[in-house]
């Protein structure tokens, strides 16, 4: 015989086993109550949120740069350049390879310079203010291969603004052009080697170029003056630009710091 066994449930067996007796009634079998679902979590939209970015983290990610000279001097206000800027230039740019005794050499003093521009001058006014007694000067001047002043600036197209801005100063005194844009070297010597010149215009990489080759003698000079304070389209000054300052520094160094030395020459910066 098969015999059917009953399963009953959680309550069913409470009620047998309770001792409550058996009540005579037949039992009657429960549909079993369905469960409930379980309640479905419906999918949340996730937003993610940026955290705030912080200065750190600002210049941690955007691209480091360099500062250029042309952000460092449009935040500074124009200033007059003077003879202690000349000698901590030289200094600054000697450090690394000359020693102390080396260093002292490149001292000038004082007495050498001349008035410095205060940025109010024009060419023509400050050349008459530092050499008042210059048509005398000229008349007396009649050495070929040489001048009595030069004016060092960065560029060509420079050069040629600072002559035609010295008309009123320079009057009936021969001026040259020494700088290599559109004239070979050779031709500004044979010019020099011809005639008298009593004023020389150029960038420092020409003149030193003149002065190797035999073209230029510096003993009859006199005034030697920078275009310190002008600056560029991208508000360099001449000593700003590598290349130049490097030039200007050895053509210094050719003679004219002996020069200095010696009371025979004057340095300005216009």
């Amino acid at each position: 015989m098969i015999k059917a066994i009953i399963k009953k449930s959680p309550q069913e067996a409470s009620d047998g086993e309770g001792g409550g007796g058996d009540t005579g009634m037949i039992p009657q079998e429960t549909a079993p109550v369905p469960a409930l679902p379980k309640k479905t979590k419906q999918p949340k939209e996730c937003f993610l949120i940026q955290p705030k970015e912080t200065k750190e983290d600002a210049t941690k990610t955007r691209k480091r740069r360099k500062k250029k000279i042309t952000d460092v001097l449009a935040k500074s206000e124009p200033k007059p350049g003077t003879p202690e800027d000349l000698q901590k230039m030289m200094k600054d740019y000697y450090s690394s390879s000359r020693s102390v005794i080396e260093l002292e050499e490149l001292n000038l003093p004082d007495s050498c310079f001349l008035k410095a521009n205060d940025l109010t001058h024009s060419l023509s006014s400050y050349l008459k203010e530092i050499c008042p007694k210059w048509v005398k000067l000229r008349k007396n001047h009649n050495e070929k291969k040489s001048v009595l002043m030069l004016i060092i600036c960065s560029s060509a197209l420079r050069a040629l603004e600072l002559i035609r801005s010295m008309t009123a100063f320079r009057g009936d005194s021969k001026v040259m052009k020494l700088f290599a844009k559109h004239i070979k070297v050779q031709e500004q010597v044979k010019l020099l080697e011809k005639r008298v010149v009593h004023l020389g215009v150029g960038t420092p990489g020409r003149i030193k170029e003149l002065i190797k080759q035999g073209g230029l003698n510096l003993n009859p000079l006199k005034f030697l003056v920078f275009d310190w304070n002008w600056r560029d389209q991208k508000l360099r000054r001449m000593m700003d630009i590598p290349e130049i300052r490097k030039e200007a520094f050895e053509l210094l160094e050719m003679g004219v710091l002996s020069l200095c030395k010696s009371q025979s020459l004057k340095l300005g910066l216009f």
